[in-house]
């Protein structure tokens, strides 16, 4: 991943609902969720969740599907992934960076994730 990759989407995940929008996401995991259900949980207006979903997918965080009449977004876990690696790529010189004892929190969404 280049910087301005990185730097697109850090932007997108750095204002307060999309990153709401997009934890929600990755809670749901690869099925997603339908954007009813997503402005339902968040309490967002249809307008202000498209506009917010429209950035994410533009930047590649999300995607979404046709699935009848209704869209369903889910997380690009690939995405989330390079974006984590790319923020780690150099982390302390090759060193352990997680304190003495410390144990990363599992994730929800499996090895699928």
């Amino acid at each position: 991943m280049d910087t301005l990759s990185a730097s697109e989407r850090l932007g997108a995940l750095g204002h307060e609902t999309r990153l709401s929008i997009y934890r929600l996401l990755v809670e749901a995991g690869p099925p997603g969720l339908a954007a009813g259900s997503i402005g339902e949980q968040l309490g967002l207006p249809p307008a202000t969740l498209s506009f917010h979903l429209s950035h994410l997918s533009r930047v590649g965080m999300v995607h979404g599907r046709q699935d009848g009449r209704f869209v369903i977004y889910s997380a690009d876990f690939e995405a989330m992934n390079a974006l984590i690696a790319f923020l780690t790529e150099n982390c302390c010189r090759g060193e352990a960076c997680t304190p003495e004892g410390a144990q990363p929190k599992p994730t929800r969404c499996g090895p699928s994730c």
